[in-house]
């Protein structure tokens, strides 16, 4: 974002590159902030016509030495419909000359970018809803093409996969479970009476019970033991939750590895799935979200564990944005699906009025809660 760099176009795209590496953005034809807004009466411009006196390039810049063209001050234009400019040429206001423009006609922006010009049979309104559909869930489906690659990266460089099984390594130091007298390779059958099938049914277990004594049933061999322990407490994100030194076992086979990006990403899919029902379901909490303050942070601790740590952070962070992006909250791709599937509906899409207040009341509660968000993230991560 921010001020260009530099730009290029091609087959009637505009491809910028801009100085603040914040994100990226997509202006679609015929969305507000279009360059043809910019030639309101009394705007000075510079058309450059072609052999038929047809205008195909309009600068509105004060870079001058663009193209040789004939100086005009704008008093009316239609660039969706009719397509033409009029003005006063060369400051003679005694006359009000009208040009054609070409359909393909490109405007120069007053940083000196050139756009295409989007005439309404190109607009994106204009396009059939499927297409408006796939193109509003792009942005989501790349964040999770995205997550799939990095977390299948991360499968080789940290040769092999941490398995959801139920079978645990035991940490060599500092670990309740080694003192209580579990072993590698032990089945964690049941915790307090609750069956654990998988890594996260164990985790749920102990998590949720720090400093108080846990019963834990392994199968070893073949044989059920019963291990008692107290699960040590640790704070995260202002919550107290147990743990007793355990990790998960890694499936080191090829197929674990290839296949790590989509299982990887499927599970903690789901976990971000609860997580955010908890969260609508009553159980909020400021501290369970985190703004670009919390991911400067968490950025700052991935780094520390190495590439692994960064591969693995990069993957949950394109996860987020893909599923919170999918979130049906005016502004957010989500809420763009749900005019759509009211336009498929109905048979016509909203007014342009209605779609107007309704993202402006979703952006102005996504910007109330980013900054409560951020401040609550420099009090949680700097203050305290």
């Amino acid at each position: 974002m921010g001020p260009k760099v530099f730009y290029y176009r091609k087959n009637g795209t505009t491809f910028t590159l801009r100085l603040l590496p914040l994100g990226g953005y997509v202006r679609m034809a015929g969305e507000a902030d279009d360059g043809e807004e910019e030639l309101k009466p009394g705007t000075p411009v510079t058309l450059q016509l072609n052999d038929q006196n047809v205008v195909t390039s309009i600068n509105t810049s004060n870079k001058h030495s663009l193209f040789q063209g004939i100086p005009v001050t704008i008093t009316d234009t239609d660039l969706d419909t009719k397509l033409y400019v009029k003005g006063y040429e060369n400051g003679d206001e005694t006359q009000i000359k009208s040009y054609p423009v070409d359909h393909d006609a490109t405007i120069i922006e007053t940083d000196g970018t050139e756009l295409q010009i989007a005439p309404r049979d190109v607009q994106f309104q204009s396009a059939p809803l499927p297409k408006r559909m796939l193109t509003n869930v792009a942005g989501v489906f790349n964040n999770f093409i995205l997550a799939i690659l990095v977390y299948t990266i991360l499968g080789f460089v940290q040769g092999g996969v941490a398995s959801n099984s139920n079978k645990v390594n035991v940490m060599p130091n500092d670990s309740v479970a080694r003192d209580a007298g579990m072993k590698s390779g032990d089945q964690v059958v049941s915790i307090d009476g609750h069956k654990t099938s998988n890594w996260q049914d164990m985790a749920i277990q102990i998590q949720a019970k720090p400093d108080k004594r846990i019963s834990v049933i392994v199968n070893r061999d073949g044989q059920n033991k019963s291990l008692y322990m107290k699960p040590k407490s640790q704070t995260a994100n202002g919550k107290k939750t147990g743990f007793i030194g355990i990790t998960q076992t890694m499936d080191t086979s090829f197929q674990a590895k290839i296949l790590s990006g989509f299982t990887t990403t499927w599970s903690m899919g789901k976990t971000l799935l609860g997580a955010l029902w908890s969260m609508v379901s009553g159980h909020f909490s400021l501290n369970d979200l985190g703004g670009p303050v919390a991911i400067f942070a968490t950025t700052s601790q991935a780094t520390s564990l190495g590439i692994a740590g960064v591969l693995r952070f990069l993957a949950f962070l394109s996860l987020n944005l893909a599923i919170i992006n999918l979130v049906p909250i005016p502004g957010l791709d989500g809420g763009k699906l749900i005019l759509n599937i009211i336009e498929a509906i109905r048979r016509k899409p909203v007014s342009q009025t209605t779609e107007t207040i309704v993202t402006l009341i979703g952006f102005a509660f996504l910007m109330l809660l980013m900054i409560l968000v951020t401040w609550n993230d420099i009090e949680r991560y700097f203050l305290h």
